[in-house]
């Protein structure tokens, strides 16, 4: 029997002068909020104002009546999914235990203290507080970081508490240490035994050509003698069903069963988006154990294979590292994700799929759980095996040395078995990585560390990485790799004892790589890694979505709301230093004016300067160039927003689209051609992620900006592009084209090129700008315009320019939705734009709301 205690629970602090009620699963910050006692905790600069709420301590307490006839069970659990963090827990007064991670799941045996009426309390201490005093009594040595960078507006000594470490704030997010229960909480009453895990690991045995099924439960099991029944497992699609006898000593027992698909059956694999079908069988385990025991247990069964390949690449030094999916090399295109709020119980899952499907509809495969923020929740996890998102999932490491005092290694432990057991059975997930940039950390020496000390922290990184962690997980998944960190240099990094002296290396691994001040066109800067992990700009939101969180005077580029939402040293004058590279800067009398050309700007840039990063890894996948090259991934810093602030986000906090995001559905289409120029030659490659070899055409046109007519066009017929590759198909001297192109100069023309095949089949269109736009010769202000037209649930908006209009912009404010293009290149006289709206909406709203803006609109 089960019973959850979610629901309203009374929430006091300290001294009890603030009492409420409070929803579990929840935080104290959101029950402050929902009653009305605090403001919208992201409101301008209420992250400082509110500090007193995670610097109390608050219980969570109240009375249930027992569901059930207590004297009918052999044991009763009282089992939390989440604590966050530290908790001591009470029922009628007696201490039934304590909490001190925030992801692990509890389970206390409340047998001998249940009655019919009982009080439930969870008195919760400051997370701030407790991990000051866990650093003070770690008193051998010091475990760096103390304290977040002063701009970051933090806590100190995250690195001792088990908890999101990104909610003592981070350079892109606020300091929001909550208290809570973040899960569900319930009883659970049982004779015999208890099902706690179920988990599914497909394998593929290659010699005998079939599929099989690894089935692992886990119980607790209550009598006292050994428990004997029958399992039965059933996927009736696949043609298979087997029957078990199996027997369950008492205490914690596993059973384990391997089920042989049966060899007539076609198994169809799950394949990642963009590669075919995310085909998943329906299964049922039926588990009768005796004494009228049964349960019954529905999932789905997916099978697909990972390798993570680090082989010897002829003509260079160092190894691959790419992933094979059912054998199949695949090039990994997507982002990092951080937690989508400060207050995990405000993420819905129509926010999560809403996040989720803009990443597939970027043309994105992969995502990496990033290890500052939590394990995600299920159905995360569920979203991405239906939407076929591959997953690099970190531990909650980052960025920070680590203790390891038994304590804290055996709060880990349960941790790391936990979240392999709860997780394993997703086909999304092809990578387990030990933490976030700590042996990088260690080997740049981040935190300043004497020479002679440093002996220590190598020996604590192994202990918990290797020793710990790296055991856990190869003992309860054998079904895909696991890494030590990011960036690392794979199998070299283990070579040299899990610690490399440069874990940046480009022959090895992934790497992680930021560089505000050169030039972003120029892509020499660029790393030619193996796998590009981590890569990033920063822009800001657009004004619709910051205008929430401020008011009147912070609408400026330079006021304290706009400092105060920069946790990046330095962020708001990199922006602009790189957006003036290439653009002239916004110069409106008009305040306000000013400032969302501004934001207009950053967002330019950022698109921009990420376009050509990723086009660089891209068409480096298949070619070697001075031992360097075989670039097989790309994740760019970052996916999503967890406040309204500049980031490194494509997507801004609510899921509205930047222009990066527009871009990357663009930069990451499965078939693409990239230009670039090198010593005054212009390249254009041919990027395919296709299965298959195809046969194309590649359009070239030279435009001048001040006309709209191109001035010539080149046809090249007959393009072969091999399936998974990237390859030159085009080379041509700028003067040579220059020559050919009437009177063009680098200031006056662009260059613009798209591939196009049988059917359907058809690059979106790209551009190579000849000459930074602020010396562009030609640009005239366009006039821009745009009628709205309803088509079913969609809207087109057809547009009409007057001349070459380099990055138009739609924006409909705060109206849900997102357009199929955007931020584009206008070289004709008319476009349509399709807007799909995320909820119902009228046509007057659309009209009312929008606004067009190009680039030549901001001076």
């Amino acid at each position: 029997a089960g019973h959850s205690l979610r629901g309203s629970w009374r929430l006091g602090n300290g001294d009890g002068s603030v009492v409420l009620s409070g929803d579990v699963p929840g935080c104290v910050h959101t029950a402050l909020l929902r009653q009305g006692l605090i403001q919208d905790p992201y409101y301008r600069f209420n992250d400082l104002a509110y500090r007193w709420i995670s610097l109390d301590n608050w219980t969570y307490s109240r009375t249930f009546k027992a569901p059930f006839d207590v004297s009918k069970w052999q044991k009763v659990n009282l089992v939390f999914e989440g604590v966050d963090t530290v908790a001591q827990i009470l029922i009628n007064n007696v201490t039934v235990g304590r909490t001190d991670n925030m992801f692990n799941r509890y389970s206390f045996d409340i047998t001998s203290v249940i009655k019919e009426v009982n009080f439930i309390e969870v008195r919760f201490l400051s997370a701030i507080s407790y991990a000051a005093e866990q650093s003070r009594s770690h008193s051998a040595y010091s475990v760096p970081p103390q304290c977040p960078p002063p701009v970051q507006k933090g806590e100190c000594h995250v690195n001792f508490i088990r908890k999101e470490q990104c909610s003592f704030s981070w350079d892109w997010g606020p300091s929001f240490p909550t208290q809570g229960i973040w899960k569900d909480v319930r009883i659970e009453a049982y004779n015999l035994c208890h099902l706690i895990y179920f988990t599914l690991t497909p394998s593929y045995v290659k010699s005998a050509q079939q599929w099989s099924l690894e089935i692992e439960s886990v119980f607790d099991v209550v009598s006292s003698k050994p428990v004997v029944g029958l399992v039965t497992v059933n996927i009736p699609k696949l043609q298979t069903q087997q029957t078990y006898t199996t027997e369950l000593s008492p205490g914690e027992g596993r059973i384990v069963l391997l089920v042989n698909i049966n060899k007539s059956a076609t198994v169809q694999t799950w394949w990642p988006s963009g590669h075919g079908n995310q085909t998943g069988y329906d299964m049922t385990t039926t588990f009768n154990m005796g004494a009228g025991y049964k349960i019954e247990k529905f999932s789905k069964a997916y099978f697909r294979t990972v390798e993570l390949v680090e082989d010897p690449i002829p003509g260079s030094p160092g190894l691959s590292f790419y992933f094979r999916i059912n054998g199949l090399p695949i090039f990994i295109k997507g982002s990092n994700w951080i937690p989508v709020d400060s207050f995990q119980d405000r993420v819905s899952s129509d926010m999560l799929k809403l996040i989720l499907q803009s990443t597939v509809d970027a043309n994105m495969n992969a995502l990496r759980v990033w290890g500052g923020g939590v394990y995600e929740q299920d159905e995360f996890y569920d979203i991405c095996d239906e939407l076929g998102i591959m997953i690099w999932q970190d531990f909650m490491f980052a960025c920070a040395l680590y203790p390891t005092d038994q304590n804290y290694l055996e709060s880990v432990r349960a941790e790391v078995t936990h979240q392999v057991k709860r997780l394993k059975s997703h086909p999304c997930i092809i990578l387990w990585s030990g933490n976030n940039e700590n042996e990088a950390a260690i080997a740049g020496n981040w935190f300043s560390i004497p020479h002679v000390e440093m002996k220590v922290y190598l020996k604590d990184y192994v202990t918990l990485y290797v020793k710990n962690i790296r055991e856990i997980v190869l003992a309860e998944d054998k079904s895909r790799p696991y890494i030590t960190s990011s960036p690392t240099n794979g199998k070299e990094s283990v070579k040299k004892g899990w610690l490399s002296p440069n874990p940046y290396d480009t022959h090895y691994g992934d790497t992680h790589f930021y560089d505000y001040l050169s030039d972003c066109w120029n892509w020499t800067v660029y790393p030619k890694t193996r796998f590009a992990s981590e890569y990033g700009f920063q822009s800001w939101p657009s004004f619709s979505t910051l205008e929430k969180v401020s008011s009147t005077e912070d609408w400026s580029y330079t006021s304290n709301f706009s400092l105060h939402r920069q946790h990046h040293a330095a962020g708001n004058d990199q922006m602009l230093h790189q957006a003036g590279l290439h653009f002239k800067l916004p110069r409106n009398t008009d305040p306000l004016k000013l400032f969302k050309d501004t934001i207009y700007l950053t967002q330019v840039m950022q698109a921009q300067c990420i376009k050509a990063e990723t086009e660089f890894y891209r068409r480096s996948q298949s070619e070697i160039i001075n031992g360097e090259g075989r670039t097989m991934g790309s994740l760019y810093w970052q996916l999503n927003d967890i406040w309204q602030a500049p980031s490194w986000a494509s997507l801004e906090y609510g899921g509205k689209w930047k222009m990066l995001h527009y871009f990357a559905q663009h930069f990451f289409a499965p078939l693409l051609p990239v230009g670039y120029e090198d010593d005054g030659v212009l390249y254009i490659y041919g990027v395919s992620d296709l299965h298959s070899d195809c046969e194309l055409t590649l359009q070239v046109s030279v435009h001048q900006w001040s006309s709209m007519k191109p001035v010539c066009t080149l046809a090249k017929e007959g393009v072969t592009l091999k399936a998974g590759s990237a390859a030159p198909i085009y080379k041509e001297p700028i003067n040579d084209l220059l020559k050919r192109c009437g009177n063009c100069t680098r200031q006056s023309c662009v260059v613009t090129f798209y591939l196009m095949g049988k059917g359907e089949l058809r690059s979106p269109g790209n551009y190579h700008f000849l000459s930074s736009l602020k010396d562009a010769v030609g640009l005239e202000k366009a006039q821009l315009s745009a009628t709205i037209s309803q088509q079913g649930d969609l809207y087109a908006f057809a547009l009409q320019t007057t001349a070459i209009t380099p990055f138009v912009w739609l924006d409909v404010g705060n109206i849900p939705g997102r357009f199929n293009d955007n931020g584009f290149l206008m070289t004709e006289k008319r476009k349509v734009v399709v807007f799909y709206p995320w909820e119902p909406i009228r046509i007057e709203e659309l009209e009312k709301s929008l606004s067009l803006t190009s680039l030549m609109d901001i001076y």
